[in-house]
Formats: C-alpha cells, structure tokens, sequence
C-alpha cells in the first residue's frame, strides 16, 4: 500500500503521518526531510535548497523526483510507504503515477488535511522542530511536555526560518498554484478529504476508518 498525505504547510500531515507509520509499520518519506538534512550538512545542494525554501518557493521537480526513486527502491519500501508532502506539483504528480504503475505498485490511497488560512498561519508560527529526530510540535495545539525541549531524544527544540508569517502565506500561495493541481490529479474513488482544524487524535480516527475499509477492499 502506497499513502499519500496531501495539505497546506502546517496543516498536521507529519502528525498524521506518524500515526500511520506507527499502525500499519511503514516508512514514512518527507523530502522536505531530506532536503533538510542537506542543508544541515552544508552541501551545495543544500544550500541552493535553503535559499529556495526560504523564499517560500519549492525545489525543482528533477531533483525531488530522483530524490523519491533512490528511496523508494530501498529494501524497507518493499511493503509499502508513505508519501509526506509528495507530490507537489502536477509534474510530480505525473511522474509518480507513472512510476507506480510501471512498477505495479498498489493500491494508492490519497488523504487531503483542509485547514482555513488564517488558522495555518497560526500555526506556522507557533510550530517547533527537533533538530536531532525531526519530530515536530506545536507550541498552541501539540506542546512537547517541557516547553523547549523534545519529548522522544531530549534535544532543544529549533524554530526553522520559514516558519514565519510573511512567508507561511508565501508557501500557502505557492501550495495553491502548484500543488493544486497534484492534488485533482489524484481526486479518485481513492481520495479521502479531512477536517484538518480538528484535533490530531479526531482527524486519525477519520483516517484510520477509511484505511480500515480500503484495506478490506485490497
């Protein structure tokens, strides 16, 4: 089973995406992660990737592309996985159709997190990541248990530079003309949209219903 978690920046994907990780034991594929870990590295990719993102734009889709096809080949992929924030522009979206269907990879299941604007700008600004772990929180609606630190390996709690107003309603723009259209392309019998504004554990019991049914189906 291959996932697809669709939403606007800050609207609760990575949460959600750890729960399903957590339930059905597969790896979870973010490659906004990934670009990260290049920046932390100082690599020259990751530095092209730094200015791009912080502009509240996104990376090229031959980059991401390939990024998806290295990982996805690896042996803990081989039972299914999920696709956080994947893809985000109709190319992407062509592209990995293709690469599913040419490897024979199903089912696909699509899940959409709605969320007003006003409240994802909220959000963004109040959101904190763990540098060491990459989990994420929320210091309005998901606090770690000690305000500056991360609940799982104990490292301080970082506040990513994009995580600003101005540019959270840059990245909520762009998602709207790039990503928009990736997300029709996969509107199917398959493609199950979510009140992102409710609670996490709300949206996951949404969400663990339709997995619970799409699995009785496959």
């Amino acid at each position: 089973m291959v996932i697809l978690m669709f939403g606007p920046p800050g609207c609760g994907k990575g949460t959600q995406a750890r729960l399903i990780v957590d339930t059905l034991h597969i790896p979870a594929i973010s490659t906004g992660d990934q670009l990260r870990a290049e920046m932390a590295a100082g690599s020259p990719l990751g530095k092209q990737a730094q200015e791009v993102m912080a502009s509240g734009a996104l990376v090229s889709d031959n980059l991401v592309n390939q990024m998806l096809v290295n990982r996805i080949g690896q042996p803990d992929c081989r039972n299914g996985f999920l696709l956080d924030g994947y893809p985000r522009t109709l190319e992407q979206a062509v592209f990995v159709d293709k690469l599913f269907k040419r490897r024979a990879i199903t089912p696909v299941l699509a899940f959409h997190l709605d969320v007003d604007d006003e409240i994802l700008v909220e959000r963004v600004c109040a959101r904190r990541s763990c540098p060491q772990c990459g989990r994420i929180y929320n210091l309005v609606f998901q606090k770690p248990k000690t305000e500056t630190l991360c609940d799982d390996c104990g490292c301080e709690l970082s506040r990513r530079k994009d995580d600003c107003c101005t540019v959270a309603r840059a990245r909520l723009e762009a998602y709207r003309i790039q990503t928009g259209p990736a997300v029709d392309y996969f509107r199917n019998e398959r493609f199950h949209p979510l009140d992102g504004a409710k609670a996490p554990k709300e949206i996951f019991a949404e969400l663990e219903k339709s997995l619970e049914a799409e699995l009785a189906l496959a």
